[in-house]
């Protein structure tokens, strides 16, 4: 559908290099974001399932491009709104026109790991500091205004589809808190507050969009939160507790099978990798700077280098990794569904072989069972 869609853009880039190609999808063709970010989204997805699934960029290549074209779109959609508040005399642009707006990109794309169908988990902040007090209340409802018509623009379903679903869920006590918080105020809670899945949140946590320095430093300010210098094995048990809660709410636990296995969520899934990964960071990594890195594969080498787990471990888990994102994007080629289950239909399961380059089902089935197993 989308070579149909997109065929004569997709020629008109064929001579180019894949790096160009991609900067070319993200050429923005109409002065409507939500209309320009929406076929953008289909030729950046074209371009990297294509050259996915053509060997020409690993999975990790793959999961980079569509992270940076998620950053891009989030502030295509964040800018105009902004240029409209400060307009209005409701902002201050400043020499950087973000006017102290900024957007932090958690989990996946904090991490520069993006799935085809991921949607994308974003804590929006603003820099109070650059409004006198008299101006702060006008600020803080022009801000709420902007991530709301953000939000719209990146996640409304249209006759063009949607750009990517979006989840403002991860910022401070979201059930009370309104949708763009100070920075001042997002601090006080986790100094105050802050439980151990929110530690774990923010391992990952990058600026993304706007106030890229303002939202780094604070970042930086919350170092002390994310890794304590002190051995903290009860955030291990709460960590332990979650995913098991996890597995049991969504019916995860007991016999494992390939049909229908959650590659996420599952036994021997992305998540535990994940989960090995953070824990250690949790316990370790205020002390050792070396383990504070946001990518799943960065902190396995960085702990194998550390002599906290053994080479082959980390190596046995990194591939295990690539591999199981690498099977999780087929299973999202088929229909574009967020979905990280491999189909219980043989028929279907088939499809998800052929994607992957393998004609026997019963082969592509034990390849992946030992492979959990051994996770």
């Amino acid at each position: 559908a989308l070579i149909a869609r997109e065929g004569a853009w997709l020629r008109s880039v064929a001579d180019q290099t894949p790096e160009a190609a991609l900067d070319n999808a993200m050429l923005l063709t109409s002065d409507t974001p939500a209309s320009a970010l929406r076929q953008a989204k289909r030729r950046v997805a074209l371009l990297t399932g294509l050259l996915d699934l053509g060997g020409v960029w690993s999975t990790m290549e793959a999961t980079q491009a569509l992270t940076r074209f998620a950053d891009f779109a989030v502030w295509q959609a964040a800018r105009p709104l902004i240029a409209r508040e400060v307009a209005k005399g409701n902002l201050d642009a400043g020499a950087d026109d973000t006017a102290g707006f900024c957007v932090l990109a958690m989990g996946k794309m904090g991490a520069g790991e993006l799935n085809y169908s991921s949607d994308i988990d974003l804590i929006c902040l603003f820099d109070e500091t650059r409004y006198a007090p008299d101006d702060y209340a006008t600020a803080r409802m022009a801000f709420l205004r902007v991530t709301k018509g953000m939000v719209r623009t990146l996640a409304d379903v249209t006759a063009e589809g949607y750009v990517f679903r979006t989840d403002l869920r991860l910022r401070p006590d979201p059930s009370v808190t309104p949708v763009c918080i100070a920075m001042e105020a997002a601090e006080r809670y986790y100094e105050s507050a802050g439980r151990t899945w929110e530690r774990a949140a923010f391992i990952k946590a990058r600026a993304c969009a706007g106030d890229i320095a303002a939202g780094e430093a604070f970042l930086d300010r919350l170092r002390p939160f994310k890794f304590r210098r002190h051995l903290d094995f009860a955030a291990i048990r709460d960590a332990e507790e979650m995913l098991d809660k996890i597995r049991t709410h969504k019916g995860l636990s007991g016999k494992m099978s390939v049909a229908g296995h959650d590659l996420k969520l599952g036994q021997g899934g992305i998540r535990e990798i994940e989960f090995f990964a953070q824990s250690r960071q949790l316990i370790l990594a205020g002390r050792d700077a070396s383990l504070r890195g946001r990518g799943t594969l960065t902190v396995l080498a960085a702990l194998a280098a550390a002599g906290r787990i053994t080479p082959a471990r980390a190596d046995l888990l990194a591939t295990s990794y690539l591999r199981l994102r690498d099977i999780e994007h087929r299973v999202q080629m088929l229909d574009d569904a967020q979905t990280h289950t491999l189909p219980k239909l043989d028929t279907q399961r088939q499809k998800v072989a052929a994607l992957d380059g393998q004609a026997s089902l019963s082969a592509f089935d034990a390849e992946i069972d030992a492979l959990l197993r051994e996770v």
